[in-house]
């Protein structure tokens, strides 16, 4: 089979493994910088023009989306095309499109019954009160709707606190959530790999010590753990609220069963792969083995 892998560093770790491992099935797999792309939009003949190339239908059997959040709407633009093309992408560009969203993924899980922590969204920083109130008042954990890997998350340990935060944000444009803390999570998370509908593996993740962020990225550590039988299942609902085949979940432990914090569309392995000792990157390419087909693409889920 031909791959395509959407990506702009291929020095990545996830990046390099899929090439190795797309590659010691007998695979050909070519790296394409996203941004380096412009589309042909034609009714009957779509095309993608790449460094003096021009790739059309029947180039490519998949395509791995690796999306960076900077370049969503472009990367989304050119995976798209892809799928016009019929070429069978590893996850379709409306679900990426859903989990990249903070406020549309969680609200997508809430209509699913998906545990979350209490979560408020207001445009009018005056509410800042009355937001707090939902939440269960400070400390609050208040999050940019576009940061990713744990950057624009501030932990707000009074109310005083909180409130400058909002405003601060608000007055400067920016879209946030309010989010209940969850104390009792310990500064620790679960990462939950779903592929195809299931938990390929999972790991625990705990911050380093005087952060409560953690993301391996921030300096946490990572380890293979057990997931009960509700926090498996929590996970695969959310791939599929999300219409994901490929996706991280992640997790905390509070006292009310598993709340998700984050459905990942690009989730990185070097991580997990580490804390698990699998060959997860094998895992996705099997999956497009069994998959990928010509106009195969569909938009999965609802809303």
């Amino acid at each position: 089979m031909r791959f395509a892998m959407l990506a702009r560093n291929p020095n990545l770790y996830t990046h390099k493994r899929l090439v190795e491992a797309a590659e010691q099935r007998g695979h050909e797999i070519e790296i394409i910088n996203t941004t380096k792309c412009f589309m042909e939009i034609t009714s009957h003949r779509p095309t993608i023009h790449y460094a003096g190339r021009i790739f059309r239908a029947g180039d490519f059997d998949a395509v791995i989306p690796r999306i960076g959040a900077s370049i969503t709407f472009y990367g989304l633009a050119v995976l798209r095309q892809f799928e016009m093309m019929g070429v069978f992408p590893l996850n379709e560009s409306v679900g990426i499109g859903r989990s990249r969203d903070k406020l549309r993924s969680l609200q997508l899980l809430a209509r699913d019954g998906i545990g979350l922590p209490v979560t408020a969204f207001a445009q009018d920083a005056k509410q800042a009160d009355d937001v707090l109130e939902v939440v269960g008042g400070a400390p609050v954990v208040i999050k940019l709707l576009e940061g990713t890997q744990g950057i624009g998350v501030v932990l707000a340990d009074t109310a005083r606190s909180a409130k400058s935060v909002f405003e601060a944000f608000r007055s400067a444009n920016v879209n946030i959530l309010a989010q209940e803390f969850i104390k009792e999570a310990g500064g620790s998370d679960i990462r939950a790999l779903v592929i195809d509908g299931k938990v390929v593996a999972a790991m625990e993740r705990t911050g380093a010590k005087g952060e409560f962020r953690s993301n391996i990225h921030r300096g946490g550590s990572a380890k293979q753990i057990k997931i009960t039988a509700e926090e498996r299942s929590t996970a695969v609902r959310s791939a599929k609220a999300m219409g994901l085949n490929a996706c991280g979940v992640d997790m905390l432990r509070s006292n009310h069963g598993p709340v998700v914090m984050e459905v990942n569309s690009s989730p990185g392995l070097e991580g997990i792969e580490a804390a698990t000792q699998l060959d997860l990157a094998g895992k996705m390419i099997e999956f497009l083995e069994k998959e990928a087909k010509s106009g195969k693409t569909r938009t999965r889920g609802k809303g």
